[in-house]
This record gives structure tokens, C-alpha cells and sequence, in this order.
């Protein structure tokens, strides 16, 4: 359970990221993907292709509005470490700006994203919040958040000035999801990638092992978990938003770093969120997701949301 019957090149297990630019300066990018890449650890380092609007923007994280950071971007992708998508920048935008987000993320990375995670609060999220839910679950959500999420996620309907389904069915692979406290993503959630009917205009989604900030990064990665990966021979896609907490005016979290290099010499296969997923669909056929299946992610999901509080 949890892994496939073998993974490439005879590793044991793979590890990779999905690290949204939240709050993440050019100063931490650079320090943190200067690690990873010395540790030849390639992950996906999702973006906001557009510059936002500073009088509504949600998030001080840098864009590829800055020609120098667009810049050191395509050199870590020629590096090898994936480029994916975060919603066009920090802050809603309309149908119009996402497409324009699109195709200025094309032309910066010569193809369109392969990978994307949602950004809160922009009412462009393609099933997110409540949607992400279905029957009592979506309802126990909304009273968990107070109703706060209830009318924001609006990408996915057509009759919205928001709505970009269509071209998130058309440009994008892969959307992130459910994250868990589990190490092995794959034991949390088996079926990865997988298509869901009820939510059409996503190609397949994936789910994420929990790290949105640098203690639960911590506790997620620790020597025993690291070990117990690599027992199951599973896979682990982290949840991670380098601008919290990994990077400050001191250099890199120094337990970050000797958890990285520890993992680093395991015999695991550490390649972006894209490839992992295209290998695990190329091993076995993927069938749409199940409605009992919907079920079991969304109740462990939601169990998740209440004591962690992240997506």
C-alpha cells in the first residue's frame, strides 16, 4: 500500500515539494533552492506570473513582475526544478487577467504549467474552499470557518467573471488538494493522481503531506518519519511555503538544512511534483475516483483542517 511496484533508477522512495511563494522574497528563494539544488533534491516552486496590485494585494511574496527574479526562475528550471503555477498573482483576479497569467507563464517557461496549487482568498479558486467538499462535509466546513470561504471559490462556475475552468481543463495537469499529517502521501491518499467527475474542470488532482511552515515542515520530516518513508518505499509531495519561517536574515533554518541533507543521502528518487505524478499514472490506469473514495479523503481532510488550520 502506498507505493508503486518499483520506483526508477532502483530508489527506495521519492520525496519532492510544492513550495508556494507566500511571503517568499528573491533573497530566501535563492538560499533555499542553493540547498536543495547542492543536495540535488529538485522540486516545483510555484508562482504568481503577474505583478499584483499593491492596494489589494494579499501577500508581499515576489512575482515574476520582477524581471530579475523571472530570470533566476528560468535558470533553476534549466536546472532541472519545475516551475508550477499559484493562480495568476496574490490577489483575486478576473477571467481576463488569469488568461493573460497563462500566457505569460508560457512565454516565460516555453509551456504551460504542469502543476498548480490554489491561492487563498482569490475568488478565482477552481473548486477550493467549501467546494473543495461535498454534502455534510461542506456544510461542517462552512461552520468550521465561520462562513468566511462561503462565495469565494467561484473559477469553476461559468456564469462567474471569475470562472477559468476551461482553461485550467486546457493548460493545466495537475491541482493540488487535500493535504494530511501522513509523511507517505501515498498511503494518505493511494489513488493519486486521480480525475474526480464532480469536479470536471481539474484534469487530475493530487494531495500533499503537510509543511506549510517551517515547525510542521519539521515535524513532518523528522528522522523517524524520513525512516519510516523509506521502509514503506513510499512517496511524499510536501506541502511547503518557503517564505515561513525556513529563511531569515540569520541564512537557513539551521535543523531545515541538516534534516535536507540527512534525507539528501537516503537513496531516494527527488524529482518535481509533475514527474513523480506522470510516473504514477504511467504504472497503473487511473479510473475516476470513487464516491465512497471521495468520501474517506474529505472526512480525513477536514479532521486535518481542524488541527492545523491550513489547506
Amino acid at each position: 500500500m502506498g507505493s508503486p511496484a518499483a520506483w526508477p533508477h532502483s530508489r527506495k522512495f521519492a520525496f519532492t515539494v510544492f513550495d508556494d511563494p507566500d511571503s517568499q522574497t528573491f533573497a530566501a528563494s535563492r538560499e533555499v533552492y542553493g540547498l536543495l539544488g547542492d543536495l540535488g533534491i529538485l522540486t516545483t516552486k510555484g508562482v504568481w506570473p503577474l505583478p499584483g496590485d499593491p492596494r489589494n494585494a494579499s501577500d508581499h511574496g515576489e512575482t515574476c513582475g520582477n524581471p530579475a527574479y523571472a530570470a533566476w526562475l528560468r535558470e533553476i528550471q534549466e536546472q532541472g526544478f519545475e516551475i508550477g503555477y499559484h493562480n495568476a498573482t496574490s490577489h483575486t483576479s478576473r477571467r481576463e487577467t488569469t488568461l493573460e497569467a497563462l500566457d505569460r507563464f508560457a512565454e516565460l517557461f516555453g509551456q504551460n504549467p504542469v502543476t498548480m496549487s490554489n491561492h487563498y482568498h482569490c475568488h478565482e479558486g477552481i473548486y477550493w474552499g467549501p467546494n473543495r467538499l461535498s454534502g455534510w462535509r461542506r456544510h461542517a466546513y462552512n461552520v468550521l470557518t465561520l462562513g468566511r470561504n462561503r462565495g469565494r471559490s467561484l473559477g469553476h462556475l461559468s456564469d462567474s467573471p471569475y470562472f477559468w475552468g476551461d482553461l485550467c481543463q486546457q493548460r493545466i495537469r495537475y491541482v493540488r488538494n487535500f493535504a494530511s499529517p501522513e509523511i507517505n502521501t501515498l498511503r494518505a491518499c493511494p489513488r493519486m493522481p486521480y480525475h474526480d467527475p464532480q469536479r470536471p474542470f481539474v484534469n487530475y488532482w493530487y494531495s500533499s503531506s503537510e509543511g506549510a511552515k517551517i515547525d510542521s515542515f519539521l515535524e513532518r520530516l523528522s528522522e523517524a518519519r524520513q525512516d519510516r518513508l523509506e521502509a514503506e518505499g513510499g512517496a511524499c509531495i510536501m506541502y511547503v511555503h518557503f517564505g515561513h519561517g525556513f529563511y531569515d536574515t540569520g541564512g537557513i533554518h539551521a535543523r531545515f538544512r541538516e534534516l535536507m541533507r540527512r534525507l539528501s543521502r537516503k537513496n531516494g528518487w527527488f524529482v518535481p511534483v509533475g514527474v513523480l505524478l506522470d510516473y504514477l499514472r504511467e504504472q497503473q490506469p487511473r479510473p475516476p475516483i470513487t464516491d465512497r473514495e471521495r468520501a474517506e479523503l474529505e472526512r480525513r481532510w477536514l479532521w486535518h483542517k481542524v488541527r492545523y488550520g491550513t489547506s
